[in-house]
């Protein structure tokens, strides 16, 4: 079968199997072990919230693996492989956090070794994973194909979060090991089966770069020079501004909105819960909403995909600005009703973020798309490994500062709201930079056209 074989929706069905496999492992590494570090073992709440930060800080390499992508002509294999370095990574990670119990020191540097591996493996997949979509779905189909894929994802998270939590109890450090290095054959399993000729067959001449460039020295070379050339394309470098801000505003109120609910509006730690479920549901909503707008039957009634990017970062700012507002009224804020309104207008933005996304990897100069998305990636990754650090240093700054606790947080969610607001600019100019790339060839043609004449 021709490796430019259009996908389906069984076949976005399959990557997102691959999504949910990724989920799995990283939420029993983030939430899991980050509770047994905390609460079994004792240790600062810190030391997981630096691990976390470092397999965000790893992931820094995604443009080389999108590179790696670009030069093989083939996803699968950097998917696969990928998965394979993410499962051994949940696993050393585990045997890790019980070792720390005896010998801090060696089960510490195995964590970092876990958590950077963690890191790479969600780096080659997930990476991949946005060019073969990119590559294989049509444009009228991303936004669902998107939404799809990334409901998946949160189904992974949910039924392993569920699954390794009655598993595990009552906790054992043996049951831990068990329990993750059997959740890392069956991620992988089904990955493969996933994968298993999704791709098709290559066309001949393609399947690998030349023999003559194989060298670490002349790839490296090559890296720098396609990577500063995705850099000079307006579009790719807006785009990329776009996600760093709009992941930074994300993440920075995302660690902050419970404490803020229990300390300001007095709510218990099941009302907080309860809170963040309704932030969940709105947020699948703006996926689906999103998802719905980019249809192809009714595509163009209600707006675009793009426009739908813009307003949900401008929502989200609004709705920022909102719970600054909060920080100060308290009680008689309608804290409920601004969370959801949150929730949907980061489900509207996220979706179309990456639906476009897949579009524009596909423009400017040909074989570059991997090193595009790794790009967009890297940029995300760095966004919410820093934006979960600023979030919560710049709120126990400002307490400190500050007598009020509300005034404390409506600091943050300020610095947020104009973030997004910046986002909001950025997604505009991204569109403004695509149609003066894409006014471009046809004018000078003309010119030329003219001058011949």
């Amino acid at each position: 079968m021709s490796s430019t074989r259009v996908f389906g929706w069984l076949d976005v069905a399959r990557l997102g199997l691959v999504q949910a496999c990724m989920g799995a492992v990283v939420v029993v590494t983030t939430s899991t072990l980050n509770r047994i570090m905390v609460v079994e073992l004792a240790l600062p709440a810190l030391l997981p919230g630096i691990l976390v930060a470092l397999h965000y800080l790893v992931q820094m390499v995604r443009p080389r693996m999108g590179f790696g992508a670009d030069q093989g002509r083939r996803c699968t294999p950097w998917m696969l492989g990928g998965v394979i370095v993410l499962a051994l990574g949940g696993v050393l990670a585990s045997v890790a956090t019980v070792l720390m119990q005896t010998t801090f020191g060696l089960g510490l540097a195995l964590c970092v070794l876990a958590f950077s591996m963690i890191g790479l493996g969600v780096s080659a997949c997930g990476t991949s994973l946005l060019v073969l979509m990119a590559k294989r779905v049509p444009d009228s189909r991303r936004a669902p194909a998107a939404t799809l894929v990334w409901m998946m994802m949160i189904f992974g998270f949910a039924m392993t979060a569920i699954t390794v939590g009655k598993l595990i109890d009552p906790y054992t450090p043996e049951q831990l090991i068990r329990v993750t290095a059997g959740l890392a054959l069956l991620v992988v399993a089904v990955a493969a089966l996933s994968l298993w000729g999704l791709e098709g067959k290559v066309a001949e001449g393609t399947d690998a770069a030349p023999a003559n460039a194989a060298s670490g020295e002349r790839s490296a070379r090559q890296f720098k020079e396609t990577l500063a050339q995705v850099w000079r394309e307006p579009q790719a470098r807006t785009f990329t501004i776009f996600v760093f801000l709009s992941m930074l505003a994300y993440s920075a109120q995302d660690l902050i909105l419970e404490p803020f609910a229990g300390d300001v509006f007095g709510m218990t730690p099941g009302q907080t819960t309860q809170l963040a479920g309704f932030q969940h549901g709105a947020v699948l909503a703006g996926m689906l909403w999103v998802a719905l707008v980019g249809w192809e039957r009714v595509k163009g009634r209600l707006g675009s995909v793009h426009s739908w990017m813009v307003w949900g970062c401008v929502l989200s700012a609004f709705a920022m600005v909102g719970l600054a507002m909060a920080g100060v009224q308290g009680n008689n804020w309608p804290l409920k009703f601004n969370i959801v309104v949150l929730g949907v207008a980061n489900g509207a933005f996220s979706i179309a973020a990456i639906a476009t996304m897949m579009r524009l990897s596909t423009q400017g100069a040909h074989g570059n798309e991997g090193t595009r998305m790794g790009l967009w990636g890297a940029a995300q990754a760095i966004a919410f490994g820093l934006g979960g650090l600023l979030g919560t240093a710049a709120s126990d700054m400002a307490h400190w500062l500050m007598a009020s606790s509300g005034l404390a947080y409506s600091s943050v969610f300020g610095f947020a709201a104009v973030m997004f607001a910046l986002s909001a600019w950025c997604a505009i100019l991204v569109n403004r930079n695509g149609v003066v790339a894409e006014q471009a060839p046809a004018y000078f043609s003309t010119e030329l056209q003219r001058v011949q004449s």
